[in-house]
């Protein structure tokens, strides 16, 4: 992934899905590390697998890692690492 670029995932909403941001554009709401893997390659940033997404460093998990994917307080186990 660009180093250049400032990837922020939002914390669980209520309903469940977290808000994805590049560079302060909100790209989509991601229920998923598939999600976010897909929202950044629209956003040209090539070669970015799901597996890829949970290691980044380039990403700043806001509310939770990257395997907290249900809603905000509901007690949800979270989402498995994608193999």
């Amino acid at each position: 992934m660009d180093a250049s670029r400032h990837v922020i995932v939002s914390p669980p909403s209520p309903s469940g899905g977290r808000r994805v941001r590049v560079d302060g554009e909100i790209l989509g709401l991601a229920y998923g590390l598939a999600d976010v893997a897909e929202f950044l390659r629209r956003a040209g940033l090539e070669g970015v697998e799901a597996s890829d997404v949970a290691e980044s460093g380039l990403i700043e998990w806001r509310g939770g890692g990257p395997y907290d994917w249900g809603p905000s307080g509901s007690g949800l186990p979270s989402v498995p690492p994608v193999p």
